[in-house]
């Protein structure tokens, strides 16, 4: 049953690891808390997590910040997990 409901979700275009949704997007970097190792992102929808184009704070690790500041242009990759976006790849 559980392989039956991946595969159907994997059918719909959206990816799954672990139990998590990931995807996905492109926009610009508006802000950057180092502090909090989060970044504000401005970007279209992501139909895998289910987001609309908005602003969006997500979760960074602090080591993936290298080089990355506000108005930069970025493709990243993130997940929803425990109620929170984490950014798990980034790249101008």
């Amino acid at each position: 049953m559980k392989k039956a409901l991946l595969g159907l979700l994997l059918a719909a275009g959206s990816t799954v690891a672990f139990g998590q949704a990931v995807g996905s997007g492109k926009g610009e970097v508006r802000r950057i808390d180092t502090a909090k190792s989060t970044i504000a992102i401005k970007h279209g929808e992501i139909a895998d997590l289910g987001l609309p184009a908005v602003t969006l704070v997500y979760d960074i690790p602090a080591n993936l910040l290298s080089g990355i500041k506000p108005g930069d242009k970025v493709s990243f990759t993130a997940k929803h997990e425990n109620k929170k976006y984490i950014i798990t790849e980034i790249k101008k």
